[in-house]
């Protein structure tokens, strides 16, 4: 369940961060009404989860104020998808930039070693827990909010490409910045010497599926949009969501076989 919760924190970070860098002013205040009730829904998630989860875990202290916080992100939430409805942009990208903040530093210490995420460890293994958290949150938002995003275009065919172009490139970047997080957990960790032949299995679809694949979606749907083809540019990045989702899921598992944040 605790993990469960992450995976919820992380969504909803990388969501949060991903709208406060899209150029908002070109995007109708429709879509960011349904965000908010996304989040919403990943905040009481989480909640749930931490609840669920922290009766049997060791740090159950950390995990009830990661529950706390998840409840006050709901809230925030809530307000945010109003302030939306009501077409109060100014209100409502201060919430965005709310949830944002509240959601990294919820997640920082969910992620962190002794509360859910691994063994304690020394200041250099917590600070890659935390950046292996955020990098993660990234990928996943990136990849999650492009994706719907696109489907928006349904909605709204008028808005200019410069926002799912916007939503490409940080869907490039954070897939970039999460290779190299997990490039250093891999020379951190035990040798690959030591790996079952399970462990290598889960890798290679870890590297695979999770790095490779949303990268060249990412390439794909740069040149999808030069011939404004959103449509496919959409289908492009639902592919790069499950692929997200598979190399994400894989990573907790081999982080607890490993002992590393992959």
């Amino acid at each position: 369940m605790l993990d469960l919760a992450r995976f919820a924190l992380r969504l909803l970070c990388g969501m949060s961060l991903v709208w406060c860098l899209l150029p908002r002013r070109q995007i109708s205040s429709g879509f960011f009404r349904i965000q908010m009730l996304v989040a919403l829904g990943l905040a009481v998630l989480a909640a749930m989860a931490a609840g669920a989860g922290a009766a049997g875990a060791a740090a159950s202290g950390s995990w009830s104020v990661v529950r706390g916080l998840c409840g006050g992100l709901a809230g925030v939430a809530f307000i945010g998808s109003v302030l939306w409805t009501l077409e109060r942009r100014r209100g409502g990208t201060a919430a965005a930039v709310a949830i944002a903040c509240l959601a990294t530093a919820t997640l920082v210490l969910a992620g962190l070693p002794g509360a859910g995420g691994g063994p304690r460890s020394a200041a250099p293994m917590a600070a890659l827990h935390a950046a292996a958290e955020l990098t993660a949150a990234g990928l996943l938002g990136a990849a999650v909010t492009g994706m719907l995003l696109g489907h928006w275009y349904l909605t709204a065919p008028g808005m200019p490409l410069e926002p799912l172009q916007r939503a490409n490139w940080l869907l490039a970047a954070a897939t970039g910045l999460r290779i190299v997080c997990v490039a250093a957990a891999i020379v951190i960790g035990p040798p690959a010497a030591t790996w079952s032949g399970t462990i290598w299995l889960w890798m290679v679809l870890r590297l695979v599926a999770g790095l490779l694949g949303p990268l060249v979606a990412a390439v794909m749907v740069r040149r999808i949009l030069k011939y404004r083809n959103t449509q496919a540019a959409t289908g492009v990045l639902f592919v790069a969501v499950i692929l997200t989702f598979i190399g994400e899921m894989t990573g907790m598992l081999l982080q607890r076989e490993l002992g590393v944040p992959l």
